[in-house]
């Protein structure tokens, strides 16, 4: 299986990393899991003969011009943590974007994850379908591509030989997905040679104040939930405290965030409940109560509907999470 990986300047080294560790683990394990005799090869692939990475290290890469016909699967890099303004001025008018969208017409299986998928976005290739990106670059990707189906709920996203991951480290699970179409049972061993875990949900890292710093209404409706988030929040008359209808409320959650107001309410609940069940020593019924629930069950039924695990899991995890987050609940922004 020939995978061509698209490099450009500052693209994210680990990115680039994860994909050829895991793709040669692969190959090192075929006998073992009866795979087969096709090896993982993968290309380098950029404008010119060379790039620089994020960190600055020179990659030898294959030109576009030299590659004789497409490989079976392309894979999009990821530009690290950067604005979206400034992840679309790489993507805008590249030069692999005709190259992309001619892999996808030749039948080439396609794969990106995180900024990585803004290049696919461009190309045109995820119109129609299903996909997913960095949670905190949801708002821009959906007002940029309007006919991509995003859920940046999800961690990964196959739909028609078209694989999208979530955030950077998310990389992980792409390369992992690639192996798995070619055979499930080299996927496991792969991912028990390296401790691959199973993440099927982003949303449980997902800070909704970055969220809603896309558009001021958002950014409205979540400061005026912060403050009071212990009491009921009957959607009407929170769009009325905020000057607006609940017709647009509505509207404007759904375009930018692609979900509901009630959902973002829960979401903005759940952050702040988990925040207390990673800081504090305080009882689960006293937080749900916190964070605007009647009761812990209510409480219990939404993380694992929403974040797929427990409050016993979240009080279990790292506690010095929570410590990145301000006493109000609110996450700090990534780093540039």
């Amino acid at each position: 299986m020939r995978v061509a990986v698209l490099a450009v300047d500052g693209m994210f080294d680990s990115g680039l990393s994860v994909m050829l560790d895991v793709l040669a683990t692969a190959d090192a394990l075929r006998d073992d899991a009866e795979a087969g005799d096709q090896a993982f090869t993968v290309i380098p692939v950029a404008v010119g003969p060379s790039v620089r990475t994020g960190h600055g290290l020179v990659l030898a890469t294959a030109p576009l011009t030299a590659i004789a016909e497409p490989p079976d699967v392309l894979v999009m890099p990821a530009l690290g943590v950067k604005t979206p303004d400034r992840i679309v001025d790489v993507v805008r008018g590249h030069p692999a974007l005709d190259w992309v969208a001619e892999g996808r017409s030749s039948g080439a299986a396609l794969a990106a994850a995180c900024s990585g998928t803004f290049f696919l976005g461009e190309a045109g290739v995820l119109d129609g379908l299903t996909a997913t990106t960095s949670w905190w670059l949801g708002p821009a990707f959906r007002a940029r591509y309007a006919r991509v189906d995003l859920d940046e709920r999800r961690t990964l996203i196959h739909d028609d030989r078209v694989t999208t991951a979530g955030a950077a480290f998310a990389h992980i699970d792409l390369a992992l997905a690639i192996v798995q179409q070619h055979s499930p049972a080299l996927a496991d061993l792969v991912a028990r040679y390296l401790l691959i875990g199973d993440r099927p949900s982003q949303a449980i890292f997902a800070v909704p104040s970055l969220l809603a710093t896309a558009d001021p209404t958002m950014t409205a409706f979540e400061r005026w939930i912060r403050d009071h988030l212990a009491e009921p929040l009957p959607i009407n008359s929170v769009a009325h405290a905020i000057g607006v209808s609940e017709r647009t409320l509505q509207r404007t959650t759904a375009a930018v965030l692609g979900m509901s107001p009630v959902e973002f309410v829960q979401e903005i609940r759940l952050d702040q409940a988990t925040f207390l069940l990673r800081t504090t020593q305080q009882s689960v019924d006293t937080i749900a109560s916190a964070v605007g629930y009647q009761n812990s069950a209510t409480l219990r039924a939404l993380i694992r509907r929403r974040r797929h695990t427990s409050t016993t899991e979240i009080r279990r995890g790292n506690a010095s999470f929570g410590h990145e987050h301000r006493r109000s609940g609110r996450g700090a922004r990534p780093g540039r």
